[in-house]
């Protein structure tokens, strides 16, 4: 059963119900791009100014900038999964609606409710993933970039395809694919458990009178500024085909996704977030100042456009980073308020360019855009020290690996004992009487495990737990189990964020205290995500040298060897 205690899941060797998930996370982010090859296609076929076509753009974001506030509280009461669920039915239908209307009027209104849907789907795709993910928070978060780089890279290739049959196309390519993925999640991804606190509708906004969240908000919105007014102008002055600006678009796009996932965390583990960030802005403003100069040459506007992808990928990746260290309130709060902020942004320019374009010319926009990548500087900056000192807290925390504290007295006993481990959840207490009865069957002392999770991305991923929690947790149990004379000890395995690494501690703390066996019981979380690859129960049945057994109340303790884990992970799927 014994396996070397290095072995780790690697990020893309996942259950189905992640693939899912990331799946429909590649078609959302698709949609970033994918009408960038076919505006001047729409703005000839229904004799529409740039102007008018770029209320696509706005529409689309302020309707999912304003649906962000809400979709907290929409989700801690109807369950991460149910809101993803009509957060992918919404898009289908008003993707599959905008690619049959004859107006731009009508494609502008339904471009409002796919961003409904969207701000719907963004706010539980990630949570679902952590979730149900294997190889913990780190895994999770590379699987999650790499779906969101990918998007962007194919989204506009794919617009340009399709769009060069017909500006229908990339709508309705979009319904069809996002219909796959809503299938896909309804058949693979499991229902998770409800957060035991609702969020309110207004928290979002009170969020906001924190000083450090405000300032990377503020930042967020200048830079999204920036960035659509370039995605939803730039197209005209190339004057290429949609077939042609397609490709252009996908290079950007490639550029995107590499600097998001593989250069953006060398440059900031070597020179600090901040510091990156800053000359990121300021070279993105250089970029867009070039393209305003050279508005009329379009190899000009291409060549910039493609290398702002660079710039783009790494702000898109550490700027969430970012308002997430700076942030004092709960992460899905946290990101519900940032959001509004930086879709409001990215909403109100492409229409404020329009109106540039249309009383001066083209170059008005793009200055304007360089201007508020260099605005956003100083905004930065005046969250410098906020920043750096969350960033250090951060590093401290993420070098820490998991740790058992123990509760009660030390064991009286030699004898080899048997060990449950439990999380915070209902079926706790049963579980760890199942596993009393199997310690006083053999004659063994028990020692309760609690395991306490401090490090998650949103609620609906993992309830966290305070100190005080946890040791009351543990006394509980060890109080319930003295007065039915059952001979216990506790501790507290603190994990922070990997479900991997938990499992070989705690493996490595049976075999120094010679255990007879460990316990687990059936996860919460489902067994989809307990018996995956990298899952807290499988690294612990791979690395320990004792027995480890699945307990159920109702059935006789089930050994986790090599071929049960791939049964039961082939069971749950």
């Amino acid at each position: 059963m014994s396996t070397p205690h290095e072995k780790t899941a690697g990020p893309f060797r996942q259950p189905k119900a992640v693939w899912a998930v990331a799946f429909a996370c590649v078609i959302s982010f698709m949609g970033i791009g994918l009408v960038d090859p076919i505006l001047p296609a729409l703005a000839q076929s229904l004799h529409a100014s740039p102007s008018q076509v770029s209320l696509l753009f706005s529409s689309y974001l302020i309707v999912t900038a304003v649906a962000m506030l809400f979709v907290g509280w929409f989700s801690s009461r109807f369950g991460a999964k149910r809101t993803l669920v009509i957060g992918l039915a919404v898009i289908v239908v008003f993707a599959a609606l905008a690619g049959s209307t004859d107006s731009i009027n009508g494609i502008v209104g339904f471009r409002a409710g796919w961003g409904l849907g969207n701000a719907l789907f963004i706010a539980t795709s990630l949570a679902v993933i952590v979730a149900s993910a294997s190889g913990g928070f780190g895994g999770a978060i590379i699987l999650y970039e790499t779906a969101l780089g990918l998007g962007i890279a194919v989204g506009p290739l794919l617009g340009g395809e399709l769009g060069a049959i017909s500006w229908r196309g990339p709508f309705f390519g979009v319904a069809a694919l996002m219909a796959i993925a809503l299938l896909a999640t309804l058949a693979f991804v499991p229902g998770l458990p409800k957060p035991k606190r609702r969020t309110s509708p207004l928290a979002p906004l009170k969020a906001l009178r924190h000083r450090g969240l405000l300032t990377m908000g503020l930042m967020a919105l200048l830079y999204n500024w920036g960035f659509f007014t370039m995605l939803g102008y730039a197209p005209y002055p190339m004057k290429l085909s949609a077939h042609e600006l397609g490709l252009v678009f996908t290079g950007w796009g490639l550029l995107v996704a590499a600097f998001s996932v593989f250069f953006a965390p060398r440059l900031q583990a070597r020179f600090g977030t901040a510091n990156v960030l800053y000359a990121n802005l300021l070279g993105l403003s250089i970029v867009m100042a070039v393209i305003a100069a050279g508005v009329t040459t379009p190899t000009t506007v291409i060549v910039a456009v493609i290398v702002s992808g660079a710039f783009i990928g790494i702000n898109n990746t550490l700027t969430t980073q970012a308002v997430m260290l700076v942030s004092p309130v709960e992460r899905p709060v946290a990101s519900s308020a940032y959001g509004f902020l930086r879709f409001i942004g990215g909403g109100l320019a492409p229409y404020v360019a329009g109106k540039l374009a249309d009383a001066t010319d083209l170059s008005v926009p793009f200055y304007l855009g360089a201007a508020t990548f260099l605005l956003a500087v100083p905004v930065l900056a005046s969250g410098h020290r906020l920043l750096r000192r969350a960033e250090t807290r951060t590093d401290e925390a993420e070098s820490m690996e998991p740790t058992l504290t123990p509760v009660g007295a030390p064991a009286a006993s030699h004898a080899a004992p048997v060990i449950v481990a439990v999380g915070a959840h209902d079926r706790a207490a049963a579980i760890v009487d199942a596993a009393a009865r199997l310690a006083r069957d053999t004659g063994s002392p028990l020692e309760v495990v609690h395991v306490r999770r401090t490090a998650v991305v949103e609620e609906q991923a993992v309830d966290t737990e305070t100190d005080d929690q946890a040791r009351a947790a543990v006394t509980a149990h060890l109080d319930r189990l003295a007065a039915h004379g059952v001979r216990a000890t506790g501790q507290i395995l603190t994990s922070v964020g990997d479900h991997a690494a938990a499992g070989r501690v705690l493996a490595r703390h049976a075999d120094h205290i010679g255990a007879r066996t460990v316990a687990v019981g059936r996860s919460p979380r489902g067994p989809v995500a307990q018996f995956a690859e990298g899952s807290l129960t499988t690294a612990l049945a791979q690395a320990a040298h004792c027995t480890v057994v699945l307990i159920d109340t109702d059935h006789t303790p089930r050994p986790l060897t090599t071929d049960t884990l791939s049964e039961l992970r082939d069971s749950a799927v």
